[in-house]
């Protein structure tokens, strides 16, 4: 950590972004839940006890991209624009892939309100499907692209 991210007592502090303008900022994220392909096929049905697996995901997704700073300490609260989660089916893993958009006008980066909304619509899977497989695994989670702000515009290679 750089010191311009400790107080004078040395702890951790959120960046002053006060200086900064707001520009539009925008934000891709991705992740995958490989599960058993018995379990796919539940998800694929809607034949689980909790119902619509990728509807339920997509929404707890957005919820989440919209409380990521209550959920990272140091992350500014900001006022989205718009937040979009993806969920599909993949048999090739076997298992579902999320896909998450976060767009906000602001002083400061959405790419953790992309990646929050990843990794809870993952969970969210996990939750659903739990009965039908505890073996299943989450990963791949990352960022995607980003554009704006000062540091400009970057995109995953390849």
């Amino acid at each position: 950590m750089t010191l311009s991210h400790l107080d004078s007592a040395g702890r951790p502090r959120m960046v002053d972004v006060g200086e900064k303008s707001a520009t539009q900022r925008t934000a891709v994220a991705e992740g995958a839940i490989r599960m058993a392909r018995e379990a796919l096929e539940e998800v694929e049905r809607n034949a689980g006890p909790k119902g619509d697996v990728l509807t339920t995901a997509e929404l707890a997704g957005v919820m989440a991209a919209k409380r990521t700073a209550e959920l990272i300490p140091l992350c500014h609260p900001l006022p989205l624009d718009h937040v979009s989660v993806d969920v599909s089916l993949d048999p090739t893993l076997p298992g579902v892939r999320v896909r998450a958009t976060a767009r906000a006008t602001a002083r400061t980066g959405v790419e953790m309100e992309a990646l929050t909304a990843v990794a809870v619509a993952l969970l969210t899977v996990y939750d659903m499907v739990k009965a039908a497989d505890r073996g299943m695994e989450i990963g791949e989670i990352r960022l995607l692209e980003k554009a704006g702000g000062k540091s400009g515009d970057w995109r995953r290679p390849g």
